[in-house]
């Protein structure tokens, strides 16, 4: 297994549980995202809001690396045609 399969399993496992309380993840305990990092669950807000100190530089990291990702993602190769077909036409022809 490589490092960054070792890496993505753990991250897998630890969403499996509360990062304050560490209570597991059931049909019960519905576990939340952190909506900025989305690297943790909480059980409820009580665990987010103690938690928060702790996790707090992780998460603007993680944050900032998402919106990177997010703003240097690639298009989708798409067939646009050989150059501008929309300015060959004008309002004349």
């Amino acid at each position: 297994m490589s490092a960054n399969e070792d890496l993505e399993e753990a991250s897998n496992n630890m969403m499996m549980y509360c990062a304050a309380c560490g209570i597991a993840g059931a049909d019960d305990i519905k576990l939340k995202k952190c909506t900025a990092c989305k690297s943790v669950r909480y059980c409820g807000v009580k665990c987010q809001k103690e938690h928060r100190p702790k996790h707090k530089k992780e998460c603007k990291n993680r944050a900032a690396e998402l919106r990177d990702e997010i703003l240097f993602k690639q298009p989708e190769s798409r067939d646009l045609g050989d150059g501008l077909p929309h300015l060959l036409y004008t309002a004349s022809d």
